[in-house]
C-alpha cells in the first residue's frame, strides 16, 4: 500500500485497447497505476496525462514484456514510484495469424516469448513485491476454449497455456492470500480487430463485440476484495461466442 494509504496497481501492456481501459478503470477505483508500453509511447503518455488530469496517479514505463530484465525494472520502477503492489494485471500479448503450414519459427518463438514466458516472468517478478492478499489477473482469450477459424493455432496454444498456468501459480501464492485469476475476452473493439468488427458482430449471439471498458469492469471486480475467495479461475467474457 502506498504512503497515501491508497492501493497500487501495475498493468503490463496498458497503453492501448483493453489495457488502457483497465488503467483508466483502476485509476477511477482509487489505485495509483503504473503501466508498461513498448511501442505506443504517445498513447501511453496520453493515458498517463488523462489519469493525472482527473486527479489520479499514473506512470507509464517503457518495457518489453518478453524481456526478463525489462520486466524486473518495470516492477521496481512501479514500486519505487507508488509503493508495494496490491494488484497486477498482465495484459501484454501479441497475435499473429497463420495456418500451421505457414507459421514461421520466428513468429512461433515471439508469441511464446511474450504470451507465455512473458506472462510467467511478469507474475514471478511482481509477486515478490506484492502485499499479502494481493490480486493477480492475466488477460487470456476465449480462443483457449474454441477458435472456430483456421490460422490461430499458436495464439490458441499460448492462451490455453495461460489458463493452465494460473492454476499452478494460484496454488503457489495461496499461502500469502494472493489470488491469481484469468480473464478471457472474446472479440473486442480494439485495433487488433480493426476492419473485422462487423463480421465478428454477426458471429456473436449478442450481435456485437465487447467494448474495452466491459473487460476492464470484470477486471475491476476480480481485483476487488469481494472476489477474494476466487483463485485459479478463468472467467470468459465473450458475448456467448463459446456457447
Amino acid at each position: 500500500m502506498n504512503i497515501d494509504g491508497g492501493k497500487v496497481a501495475l498493468v503490463f501492456g496498458g497503453s492501448r485497447g483493453i489495457g488502457a481501459a483497465i488503467v483508466e478503470r483502476l485509476a477511477r477505483e482509487g489505485y495509483a497505476v503504473a503501466f508498461t508500453y513498448i511501442s505506443s509511447e504517445a498513447a501511453a503518455h496520453e493515458i498517463e496525462e488523462k489519469v493525472i488530469d482527473r486527479g489520479g496517479r499514473a506512470k507509464a514505463i517503457k518495457a518489453d514484456s518478453g524481456d526478463a530484465e525489462d520486466i524486473r525494472v518495470a516492477v521496481s520502477t512501479a514500486v519505487d514510484s507508488f509503493g508495494k503492489l496490491d494488484a497486477v494485471v498482465v495484459n501484454a500479448g501479441i497475435f499473429r495469424m497463420a495456418t500451421i503450414e505457414a507459421v514461421s519459427e520466428a513468429d512461433l518463438d515471439e508469441m511464446l516469448r511474450i504470451n507465455v514466458r512473458g506472462v510467467y516472468l511478469s507474475i514471478q517478478a511482481a509477486a515478490g513485491e506484492m502485499s499479502a492478499g494481493g490480486r493477480i489477473v492475466t488477460i487470456g482469450s476465449n480462443v483457449a476454449i474454441r477458435t472456430g477459424f483456421p490460422g490461430a493455432s499458436v495464439y490458441q496454444m499460448t492462451k490455453a497455456a495461460v489458463a493452465a498456468m494460473v492454476k499452478g501459480v494460484a496454488l503457489d501464492l495461496a499461502p500469502r492470500g494472493i489470488t491469481v485469476n484469468n480473464v478471457q475476452p472474446g472479440p473486442t473493439d480494439t485495433a487488433i480487430n480493426a476492419g473485422g468488427i462487423e463480421t465478428l458482430s454477426t458471429m456473436s449471439p449478442l450481435k456485437r463485440v465487447a467494448q474495452p471498458e466491459e473487460i476492464a469492469g470484470l477486471v475491476a471486480y476480480v481485483v476487488n476484495e469481494e472476489a477474494g475467495y476466487m483463485t485459479g479461475a478463468s472467467l470468459t467474457i465473450d458475448g456467448g461466442f463459446t456457447l
